[in-house]
């Protein structure tokens, strides 16, 4: 894992309401299978914008449809809904290697990306998903380039040592 990686928050899930009157939490798992984001710890909660709260030994379990949590140090109802909307993170290297060809989105933003013709077509912003395939937001200052991510087609390859994606893209598209 790459110095620039290392240190990173990946988003696992959301806290999105409140469960009885003893502190607990409804959670969103965004981990497969959902209730894998249990196996994560310490997690770091955004809980206003630049702010990070640290909860370790956070427990839960599937409820019906959806999952609750019991955060240590939340023992009352209000000071669980002071939680609400919060994203729940966890550090990059707590993550399994990525199969291969496979590939955490955050490992991917940042990285320079250039045409098969070497010309440069700015950094990954981001990402996103379709229902067809996830597509890589390159930005270069001037222009938004929306990049299918499709490996073989448009994605030829992906290095994240050297901190480079070169794709097959047409410059002025």
């Amino acid at each position: 894992m790459s110095e620039a990686v290392a240190g990173r928050r990946v988003p696992v899930g959301r806290i999105v309401g409140l469960y009885g009157v003893q502190g607990w939490v409804k959670i969103e798992s965004w981990t497969e299978p959902r209730t894998k984001i249990f196996d994560y710890h310490p997690w770091l909660l955004a809980t206003a914008p630049g702010a990070v709260t640290e909860i370790a030994g956070a427990k839960g379990r599937p409820q019906g449809k959806g999952l609750v949590a019991c955060l240590p140090g939340v023992d009352d109802r209000d000071t669980a809904a002071a939680l609400v909307g919060s994203d729940i993170h966890v550090a990059r290297e707590q993550l399994p290697p990525p199969g291969k060809d496979e590939y955490y989105w955050v490992d991917l933003e940042g990285l320079e990306v250039v045409t098969t013709e070497g010309t440069a077509l700015g950094r990954v912003s981001h990402l996103f998903a379709t229902g067809a395939n996830d597509v890589v937001v390159v930005r270069d200052g001037e222009r938004e380039r929306l990049i299918p991510f499709v490996q073989g087609n448009y994605v030829r390859t992906v290095d994240l040592s050297s901190g480079r994606m070169v794709v097959d893209w047409d410059p002025e598209f």
